[in-house]
């Protein structure tokens, strides 16, 4: 079974000042070709610190794949660590500078005498080309790891990960699985007693099933590693249809579906029309919910009242309102139908600043399962 981690080195990173989505992309190509991530570690530009952090993860993975650090500056200090880590010095690459010196003039300058710094790597690493930016990449193979680093600007790290990479990965550990998920959406119901009725499913080692809790909505992830994608899909499908029997219409969607998209969709498909006001969502529903507005310090009455007027005055057939009151940890909701009106209040025990969203998505949820009764 092949194993990875992922290192992502920059001190920007693990400040806040720029959003790692290198990790995301590895995690979901790796997935891909059936390898099974470990874990995934954000680290600054410290030699010693990446060197310990490589080493670590090279004890429990075969592939350690790094981002970042291979600069031409003196704070990039990805080549120096993972030398380091493998016990290694560095060595000049004229192949690997020459690389450098060619990017460069395709922009009509001349390389700085700092850029060399790029053209060194670990002794007796493979070099990796990168045609579309001037830091080369490399791996430096063990007998049991590869250790690949790659740079950090997101377009030349997928360029270098899918042309050089992949294949080989692919030939070096004989990757021919794949792993694929499928994640139902659901709501209505609480991570913990969705849990209560798929315990047993949540056993299983392969597909495995999984849970995670959103504000307002819980995920079931449903994982199958096998030899192609159709043995995949087929496996996935079986613990899919056992999930839906046991959960019913508490599943809204699967994979990319958003809860926002399935009431559209539903009001297209039964030709209704809706129109929403919010009070206290900080514009949350208005901006998923065209034909709605963003009002301040609305009561229950004052809420009815307004959508009433709205629903007249719009002529839409559905009226959706939401109140959020933050000192009190609740919100009012008011539902305008044909059939008639109705109202809902919740309270929250979660953090205050989550209230909005939580509200939103329980009122969106409330409309969603009214809809689906008027088949």
């Amino acid at each position: 079974m092949t194993s990875a981690e992922i290192i992502t080195i920059g001190t920007e990173i693990l400040l806040g000042e720029i959003v790692d989505t290198n990790t995301r992309h590895i995690a979901l190509t790796l997935r891909g070709l059936g390898v099974d991530l470990y874990r995934t570690v954000t680290i600054g530009d410290n030699v010693e610190r990446i060197a310990g952090v490589i080493h670590d993860s090279m004890e429990r993975a075969n592939i350690v794949i790094t981002t970042g650090g291979l600069g031409p500056t003196i704070d990039d200090p990805t080549r120096e660590a993972v030398a380091l880590a493998v016990g290694v010095k560095t060595e000049f690459r004229e192949d690997l500078w020459q690389q450098v010196v060619e990017t460069i003039a395709r922009y009509g300058r001349q390389p700085s005498e700092n850029q060399k710094r790029q053209a060194y790597v670990p002794q007796g690493a493979i070099g990796l080309r990168n045609p579309v930016g001037t830091a080369p990449c490399f791996i430096v193979e063990t007998e049991k790891n590869a250790v690949i680093s790659l740079p950090g600007v997101p377009a030349e790290m997928e360029h270098v990960l899918h042309e050089s990479v992949i294949p080989y990965l692919q030939k070096r550990f004989g990757l021919d699985e794949i792993i694929k998920v499928r994640v139902l959406h659901c709501a209505g119901l609480g991570e913990g007693m969705i849990d209560e009725k798929i315990a047993d499913l949540e056993t299983l080692s392969n597909p495995t099933v999984g849970l995670a809790a959103h504000t307002g909505v819980v995920d079931v992830r449903i994982t199958a590693k096998a030899k192609s994608e159709a043995e995949a899909s087929a496996m996935i499908a079986e613990v899919e249809a056992q999930v839906r029997e046991r959960l019913g219409t508490i599943v809204f969607g699967a994979d990319e579906d958003k809860l926002e998209d399935v009431v559209l969709n539903l009001l297209t498909k039964r030709g209704l029309t809706l129109t929403a006001i919010e009070s206290g969502l900080d514009g949350l529903l208005a901006r998923k919910i065209p034909h709605s507005a963003s009002l301040p310090n609305l009561t229950l009455d004052a809420l009815t009242h307004a959508l009433r007027a709205a629903r007249a005055d719009s002529k839409k057939d559905i009226a959706l309102g939401v109140s959020v009151y933050m000192d009190e940890r609740a919100a009012e909701m008011v539902l305008i139908t044909p059939g008639g009106e109705k109202t809902h209040r919740i309270t929250y025990g979660g953090p205050p600043r989550s209230l909005p969203r939580w509200s939103m998505n329980l009122a969106l949820n409330w409309l969603r399962t009214t809809l689906e009764e008027m088949d």
